[in-house]
């Protein structure tokens, strides 16, 4: 019979059943069934499966399956051989062992440690074993584990005055409740114990009233310690009296130069993240990001009147831990007033000043993009201080080749910085998504599945609500409804499209460019988009300058022709990639297919990527105009050249390529016959498509058609270039009308 080294109660072995889960244990068997269930075992990463993670523990195996992992598989930062703790669930009669999640996954956070030894029988502290060659680590870190849960106390056997599990006399490892704690406490150990909302430092003997310099006479009543902080990192004289040296006030970006040491910052607190040890309080200055530990008792919440938002002067000893530093909490008092006010101008100010991008200069002299300019470095601007605060960046934008060239365009831009500031292996796909929209507009669909998902996220991952980029999409009217949903969930929103836009756009999204809202000539947005992502990562500049040619499905302008020719790419290759993109865009149009886009783009055998699939292009899209233009109806109105097709009847549904792309190569192909002004207009069921070699305003025609035939539900969708949509009912009285009112505008 011994003694629980926990509670000191009668045991076998040296822990009760009781304690048995607040300890971890060394495995010394070889086999499956000299386990214990629901015990915590130290073990190592074997190995990585789809379903899990093997874990040896001792020289057995046991697999820590994926649903008992309470996040993504992908995400662990765990590598193959690293020390981890799991807990043993079941071990089955074939030899398997079923392991599960430990949220402790550190010697510290558990209260002792026990060896498994099934030739010796009940489990003993290390101390016990005279042949371990670790006895005097395995002794300190049992002894200490104990007295740093309970500082100032060891824990009391059943009998009054009995010898602790250590062997030393209990009334030595006492001290008064007004005397200062040891120096290695203060300075923010495990086992220091910072004041909380019940002003709970338990006191070593009890009925002894704490005295006035004991950290629960310093409690505020919102669980923080009152007064100086300063006052709370005291450290103990040799004649046990108290003395407050002023902790120096240390940069985060500074504190690696200050290991060891005992330092103050001045932080917002940007995350709290309570373990089954101590509470974890992420602190963010104006040079960096730090966590916090701090230590009540194993899973009690420290600084309880502390919340995300908070300003706070925190005190403590910095220490680095698995190659990240960390500072151990002694002090934690909230600030206020003037003295919060100006911690937050001075993140501030730092904040706006790495989110400005660090050259306003386009990625070529554009004079149609220079009308912007101001607009896209605001939107610049906001996108870096997104990854700056740790907002999630989605990107939306049309699966359409111009909405994939912006939208991976900016993509591209972010993904280092994301790197850069996230240390996790999966922070790239955290924080950066890019998700095409099935329409040409943001409408209240697409708004309801992005909060849905924001949502979600914020409930389960804690997560900040995103920034939406919307692109190519979003600068019209029929986007309001939707532009308005994300913000009266205060998620910010910015909208790049080189269309027609509507000052209601303008008025829903908190950033918009548009050149047609400056009241310039509209431009391709894929062109757009990649001036965007110049400004949001200067290092990319050159991974982006062939990508605003392969906008322009006619002529290319010179200017950019002569920068994808400088990158290496002719127009041979450029029109391979903007037929392989235009095709992979209409398949799986709700993917992002990030890694697929990336290598027609960037990868190193892009161009031998991008010709067979070209090539697939252009057989699909010939074969549909082979098909599709011997019944084209052609006619004469006011000596404007007028070609319908009846997409509906006269095109293959649902296969590439999509009717507006049809249209428009139909329309190219016509325009080459025809001497003057001619307009295609592709007709399905309840929708129709024009394209026309004079300028037309598409809404403006539309709504006159609304006005003409009545009933019809004529809807114009999108901006002057959109598309008009009806009853299916009355499709041939709202064509004739389209037709009188396009006759009328261009005759």
């Amino acid at each position: 019979m011994g003694t629980c080294i926990i509670c000191g109660s009668p045991a076998n072995g040296d822990i009760c059943a009781t304690h048995e889960e607040d300890v971890f244990f060394d495995f010394r068997g070889d086999r499956p069934d000299q386990l214990t269930p629901n015990r915590y075992y130290r073990g190592s990463v074997d190995g990585f499966a789809e379903f899990g993670v093997f874990v040896d523990v001792g020289e057995v195996t046991g697999l820590l399956h994926r649903s008992e992992i309470p996040k993504r598989l992908e995400s662990l930062s765990w590598d193959p051989g690293e020390e981890v703790f799991v807990q043993v669930l079941s071990i089955h009669d074939n030899g398997n062992i079923d392991l599960g999640w430990s949220l402790r996954q550190a010697e510290r956070e558990f209260r002792g440690r026990l060896i498994d030894d099934p030739e010796i029988g009940d489990p003993v502290v290390p101390e016990s074993l005279e042949t371990d060659a670790d006895t005097d680590e395995s002794a300190a870190a049992a002894t200490q584990a104990v007295d740093e849960e309970e500082p100032g106390e060891t824990p009391e056997p059943e009998e009054p005055g009995g010898a602790d599990p250590g062997g030393s006399d209990t009334s030595d490892a006492r001290e008064p409740a007004g005397e200062a704690a040891s120096a290695e406490a203060g300075a923010g150990s495990p086992g220091s114990r910072p004041a909380d909302s019940a002003g709970s430092q338990p006191d070593a003997t009890e009925g002894t009233e704490p005295s006035a310099g004991s950290t629960e006479a310093a409690v505020s009543e919102g669980g923080n310690a009152g007064g100086a902080a300063a006052a709370a990192a005291t450290a103990a004289t040799p004649e046990g009296t108290s003395e407050s040296p002023a902790a120096e006030r240390v940069p985060i970006d500074d504190l690696a130069e200050s290991i060891g040491e005992i330092v103050a910052i001045e932080a917002e607190v940007t995350d709290i993240r309570q373990t089954s040890g101590p509470t974890v309080f992420e602190t963010t200055d104006e040079t960096g990001t730090v966590e916090c530990a701090a230590f009540v008792e194993a899973g009690v919440r420290a600084y309880p009147g502390v919340e995300v938002g908070d300003v706070v002067q925190l005190i403590g000893e910095v220490e680095e831990r698995r190659g990240d530093l960390q500072i151990e909490t002694t002090s934690l008092e909230i600030l206020e007033g003037e003295d919060a006010e100006t911690v937050r101008t001075r993140l501030e100010d730092a904040l706006t000043e790495r989110a400005r991008p660090t050259t306003t200069e386009l990625l070529v002299d554009d004079p149609a993009i220079e009308v912007v300019a101001d607009g896209l470095t605001d939107a610049a601007e906001t996108i870096r201080r997104a990854v700056i605060d740790d907002r999630p960046v989605i990107i939306r934008h049309t699966a359409t080749l111009e909405g994939y060239v912006a939208g991976t365009a900016i993509e591209r831009a972010l993904l280092p910085l994301v790197r850069a500031e996230h240390a996790e292996d999966d922070a790239e796909y955290h924080y950066v998504d890019r998700r095409p929209l099935d329409d040409e507009v943001y409408d209240v669909s697409a708004a309801t599945s992005d909060v849905t998902n924001m949502l979600e996220a914020a409930d389960r991952h804690d997560e900040k609500h995103p920034l939406f980029v919307l692109v190519d999409a979003g600068s019209t009217r029929e986007s309001t409804d939707g532009l308005t949903f994300l913000s009266l969930y205060d998620a910010p929103s910015v909208v790049v499209d080189g269309g027609y836009a509507d000052a209601d756009a303008a008025d829903a999204a908190e950033v918009l460019v548009s050149p047609t809202a400056a009241g310039a000539k509209p431009v391709p947005s894929g062109t757009l988009g990649v001036h965007l992502a110049a400004l949001v990562n200067e290092d990319v500049r050159d991974d982006l300058r062939h990508l605003p040619a392969t906008s322009y499905w006619g002529e290319i302008p010179d200017l950019y022709a002569e920068l994808a020719s400088e990158a290496g790419y002719d127009e041979a290759t450029l029109q391979d990639l903007r037929n392989a993109v235009a095709l992979e865009a209409f398949y799986q149009s709700y993917e992002d297919k990030r890694e697929l886009i990336a290598d027609l783009f960037w990868g190193e055998r892009n161009r031998s990527l991008a010709a067979p699939i070209s090539e697939q292009f252009e057989e699909k899209l010939e074969t549909e105009i082979e098909t599709a233009r011997p019944h084209l109806e052609r006619r004469e109105e006011a000596g404007v050249t007028i070609n319908v097709l009846d997409a509906e009847a006269y095109t293959h549904q649902y296969d590439f390529p999509p009717i507006d792309l049809l249209i428009e190569a139909i329309h190219r192909r016509e325009l080459a016959d025809t001497a003057g002004t001619a307009v295609t207009i592709g007709l399905k069921r309840d929708e129709l498509h024009l394209e026309s070699s004079a300028a037309l305003d598409v809404r403006a025609i539309g709504e006159a058609v609304a006005e003409d035939v009545g009933g019809a539900g004529v809807t114009p969708r999108g901006g002057r270039d959109g598309r008009i949509e009806f009853l299916a009912g009355e499709r041939e009285a709202v064509l004739e009308g389209v037709i009188d009112e396009v006759a009328t505008w261009l005759g």
